[in-house]
């Protein structure tokens, strides 16, 4: 491509079909050959390319820029800027390109690069939309490989869907069991799966597309009473209903756990499960806490809410065994360690607790007690 006007520049770019090995070392420099009126200059000059495209090879010969310059005036240079962002341009262009008239190649594109263009979002605001556009994701729908848009992905959504919903976790097996997809499960409403590190930082610019709110289902409160035709108008009534006779124990399950949660409720998202972990709107979720704890970072420590499903036997079990249990329990000490809280019941909500941890990828903060109190349930149900 040859340009012309206020920056005069010749082009040649193109996107390699393998990925270098070298492609995410950030020691690594990449970037484009610089020739200046037909005279080489550098090899690598980043500059010229924003880093989510490091993938794109290539020569750009510039006619403005003097002869003796360095990588130090290269970052200052309002031509350069000029050449950037032309570069950038040209090269989403062509992908919009390759996905519209050779969705084949598109594939095998994305299969190399997909997640350096989920980079772009933290570093190219200005092209948010068109990067958006190029995403592809598997799915509830589509498991076998990620060739779902986010235009797919809308033009499918349910009557009365109002979110784009998304679950992240490392890789596909993990997610599609997860117990936070069981409600859209039995409603047939999909939910993309983000496998890649990069996703959870990439749902920090990436909010919406289209209109629609992009929301993970393992975070905040997903209501979708109105989704799909099968509403039913007296579940709001059972719940309530349900909540006034589970508060009691709900109130003790609290004191149980402690610090370790936030909250605990009843919750509509589950159907076969009887609980799960679910993040506040406004804090980390749970894989992305184990991401940064991987990589060395300090993580503030996260307070998860415990959702209970109230039609599950084992929370009706904690139910009966709330209201048979009670009294005061004292220690060897002769100090009360309770009140109304049996030790059956304790035993119960950590073990539900840790149950919940282990479905969401975490893992118990004392293993050896989740194992003595598993073993304790399992005995006793085997001497039945």
């Amino acid at each position: 491509n040859k340009v012309e006007g206020r920056s005069e520049y010749i082009q040649l770019l193109y996107i390699p079909s393998k990925a270098p090995f070298d492609l995410y070392d950030r020691q690594q420099r990449h970037g484009l050959k610089l020739y200046i009126k037909r005279v080489f200059i550098m090899d690598d000059a980043e500059q010229l390319l924003p880093n989510y495209l490091r993938f794109v090879q290539g020569v750009v010969d510039s006619s403005d820029l003097p002869l003796n310059i360095s990588r130090e005036i290269l970052q200052e240079s309002r031509d350069i800027k000029a050449i950037r962002e032309g570069c950038a341009k040209r090269t989403l262009t062509l992908l919009n390109d390759l996905m519209k008239n050779r969705p084949e190649d598109y594939k095998l594109f994305w299969n190399e690069f997909g997640q350096c263009i989920k980079e772009g979002f933290g570093e190219d605001i200005s092209n948010k939309d068109k990067l958006a556009n190029l995403l592809r994701f598997k799915s509830t729908c589509e498991e076998s490989e990620p060739s779902v848009s986010l235009a797919d992905y809308v033009a499918r959504m349910k009557s009365g869907q109002e979110n784009i919903f998304v679950i992240t976790g490392d890789n596909v097996q993990a997610v599609k069991d997860s117990p936070h997809l069981e409600i859209f499960k039995k409603k047939e409403v999909e939910v993309l799966y983000l496998t890649d590190r990069v996703d959870e930082w990439m749902l920090n610019f990436l909010t919406e597309f289209d209109g629609k709110s992009i929301q993970s289902v393992s975070k905040g409160s997903v209501d979708l009473q109105n989704v799909g035709t099968d509403k039913n108008k007296s579940s709001d009534e059972n719940i309530k209903n349900i909540e006034e006779k589970a508060q009691p124990v709900i109130e003790k399950a609290k004191k149980v756990l402690g610090q370790k949660i936030k909250d605990i409720r009843l919750t509509t998202r589950l159907t076969d499960s009887a609980c799960c972990l679910v993040s506040d709107d406004n804090d980390v979720s749970g894989h992305l806490e184990r991401l940064l704890k991987s990589a060395g970072q300090n993580v503030p420590d996260r307070k998860p809410i415990l959702e209970l499903n109230p039609t599950h036997p084992i929370v009706e079990a904690l139910i009966k065994e709330s209201e048979a249990g009670g009294g005061q329990i004292v220690g060897a000490d002769g100090n009360q360690v309770s009140d109304g809280v049996s030790p059956v019941f304790s035993d119960l909500v950590s073990l539900l607790f840790d149950q919940a941890l282990l479905a969401e990828g975490g893992q118990p903060d004392d293993p050896a007690s989740f194992v003595r109190r598993l073993n304790g349930f399992l005995l006793e149900g085997l001497s039945k």
